[in-house]
């Protein structure tokens, strides 16, 4: 032992990086949570920096939410180097070029990672204030068109969205929302807010629900765990709001989250909305 103990002092006296390589990687190996902390420091290092080459490319032209594809292809290679497999399901959905409303359920920080195998051409995302703020990958995305709303100004959100409402077949684009308004950890899906659905039926476009299967098969943020998975993402048909006014929203919002909700515990094998998070 005193040996083995000689040895150590030496190597990490005469080749401390050697030392600490070594170090890294036997903890790497042996402790889920500290892998857990290298890879999701790793996500934000590749957020941060590719979001700096997207802010290069995009700069010379302007805010533009054709930019987005610039933003998508820095992602893309992300599930590649964590392992995550994604499968999409009912992509037929997706055929058609006129305007739509997407709405996703929302779980955590890898949802951008996972949306952007299904994120169409001339789509903006709705994201809230706080993520303009977030260096380089904050004004990456206000270059590819992502639209800011202020959580805490609720009168002014919502004549943002009215503006996007506006902008739907004028510009020919599509537009993405968490309805849910947060992240939600606990599996099942909170309540959703009414932003979405509000904008849909005054565009008078159709919803098209996007749900994206519980990580808990390899990520978990209570439990310090993330490891190569699966993850599932299932296209509902559209929802169509031709025809519908403000006074069907309740009956709307009820009728996508349901339908979200029943697809989300068959991708995920859960039950009743139960979680294994």
């Amino acid at each position: 032992v005193q040996l083995w103990a000689r040895r150590m002092e030496l190597l990490l006296l005469h080749y401390p990086f050697t030392f600490l390589f070594i170090a890294f990687l036997v903890l790497y190996q042996v402790k889920p949570a500290f892998r857990y902390f290298c890879k999701m420091t790793f996500y934000k290092l590749w957020l941060f920096t590719l979001s700096i080459l997207v802010v290069i490319v995009c700069i010379p032209r302007g805010r533009n939410v054709e930019n987005i594809k610039f933003l998508r292809m820095s992602l893309l290679p992300l599930k590649y180097i964590f392992g995550v497999k994604i499968v999409v399901k009912g992509k037929e959905n997706l055929r058609t070029k006129k305007p739509r409303v997407f709405v996703l359920n929302h779980q955590t920080s890898l949802d951008i990672m996972v949306m952007m195998d299904i994120l169409p051409s001339r789509c903006v995302p709705i994201a809230k204030k706080e993520v303009l703020y977030m260096g380089p990958f904050g004004l990456a995305c206000w270059l590819s068109g992502i639209v800011f709303i202020d959580r805490k100004k609720k009168e002014e959100a919502i004549t943002t969205l009215m503006e996007v409402a506006h902008s739907l077949h004028k510009e020919n684009i599509h537009v993405l929302i968490f309805p849910e308004g947060t992240r939600n950890h606990g599996g099942s899906m909170l309540p959703f807010k009414r932003g979405a659905f509000q904008l849909a039926v005054k565009a008078q476009v159709p919803i098209i629900p996007v749900v994206i299967s519980s990580y808990y098969n390899f990520y978990s943020q209570k439990e310090k765990r993330f490891t190569p998975g699966k993850s599932i993402i299932q296209i509902l048909p559209e929802v169509e709001t031709l025809g519908l006014g403000p006074d069907d929203v309740p009956k709307l919002i009820e009728q996508v989250r349901n339908s979200m909700l029943t697809a989300y515990e068959e991708i995920s094998g859960t039950t009743n909305g139960a979680s294994h998070q």
